[in-house]
């Protein structure tokens, strides 16, 4: 009897300490992440492409001697600019001076015959109609005639080589530009004639304007072919269309300039294609031979939406962007990405105007959570 009452007392006791316990709290709900967010720039673009370049003169001359001869003069100084025309150097004139007066004293002497033998094919003339000469003698003297107005006329032509020689010892630039060093010192004989060409005395390159090559691949080349068949762009070969330039040393591309040339097929080899730009130089801040690189424009400008490069994040290669909707609920947003503008990258599908981009943070949330957005300009605008 005394052990039921214990088990119901110890019963009854552990009913009221059951009835003393408090129930557990629920948990607080977590408060919404701050995030930094952006609305897309929207903005009038151009796509462009870069390529690697290498200036080259316009013009560039090996100026060599004409004829043979001793160097007189040099009549200028190395490195500096000349204009065409200018007289570079002498060459000993003396010995072409003396072929030209032989070659005019030819002639006078040729003149001379033809007088005489004008004469007389005049007096048998006068005697055939009399009829005291033969017809013989007179197609004698009119073909003697004949023969001294081709010696005349050899003798002339050979008066203007002689002078084009004497007229070669004078050495003249061909083009205007910087000239090089003198590779030949006075005193020295200079030859003409040979299988090089003559004696090489230097070289000139144009200064203003410049050429660009570069090397431009065919997958562009052939996205511009397509947009200029659709209307879309003007075509390089049409002439003015736009290139810029910048050195190793200079930031963006200062020099401006338009494509003049395109070659006529693509190298097999390299699968580019060669491309010409000419570039304005009046302060010669370009020198042949220099490293740099071009931009040129792909298509007109059309209207484009910009976000910082930190805002888009990428899913198993996927590049997306976080938006953020009415509700302040993320978004994961597939997107496609186009061309760097001015530091922000062009969207070229799924984003539209106005709507709200995360651009900080992007670790501390996921598709579905909300958040506490905070607008801000969008990072890198300029």
């Amino acid at each position: 009897m005394r052990a039921v009452l214990l088990t119901a007392g110890a019963l009854v006791v552990g009913i009221g300490l059951v009835g003393c316990t408090k129930p557990p709290t629920s948990t607080p709900a977590a408060a919404p992440v701050t995030v930094t967010v952006s609305q897309p720039v929207e903005r009038d673009i151009t796509d462009s492409v870069e390529f690697t370049a290498r200036t080259a003169a316009v013009d560039s001359v090996e100026v060599r001697a004409h004829v043979w001869g001793y160097l007189q003069k040099v009549n200028f100084k190395e490195g500096e600019l000349v204009r065409e025309g200018d007289v570079l150097f002498e060459i000993d004139p003396r010995p072409y001076e003396a072929l030209l007066s032989q070659a005019k004293a030819k002639v006078r002497q040729s003149e001379a015959q033809l007088k005489l033998d004008e004469a007389e094919h005049q007096r048998q003339l006068n005697a055939y109609r009399a009829g005291a000469g033969s017809k013989s003698d007179l197609d004698k003297a009119v073909a003697a005639q004949d023969v001294d107005r081709a010696n005349i006329a050899a003798d002339q032509a050979l008066v203007a080589a002689r002078q084009l020689d004497l007229d070669y010892t004078k050495v003249t630039a061909p083009v205007g530009g910087r000239v090089s060093r003198y590779v030949v010192t006075t005193g020295n004989l200079v030859q003409a004639g040979d299988q090089n060409g003559g004696t090489l005395l230097t070289t000139i390159v144009s200064v203003n304007p410049m050429y660009a090559f570069f090397d431009v691949d065919e997958a562009t080349a052939l996205r511009v072919r397509q947009l200029a068949r659709e209307g879309k762009s003007a075509s390089p070969r049409d002439g003015g269309y736009p290139v810029c330039l910048g050195l190793v040393n200079e930031t963006g591309f200062p020099h401006h300039g338009t494509i003049n040339f395109v070659e006529n097929q693509v190298n097999p080899k390299t699968g580019t294609i060669r491309v010409r730009g000419v570039f304005p130089n009046p302060y010669q801040v370009l020198l042949p031979g220099l490293f740099g690189r071009v931009r040129t424009p792909i298509g007109r400008p059309h209207k484009g939406l910009l976000v910082s490069d930190r805002a888009i994040d990428a899913d198993q290669g996927q590049k997306i962007l976080y938006v953020v909707n009415d509700q302040n609920e993320v978004t994961s947003r597939p997107v496609r990405v186009g061309a760097l503008h001015d530091g922000l990258r062009e969207i070229t599908d799924g984003l539209k105007a106005g709507e709200r981009v995360i651009v900080t943070g992007l670790q501390q949330v996921r598709s579905g959570a909300t958040v506490e957005p905070k607008l801000v300009p969008m990072p890198g605008l300029k």
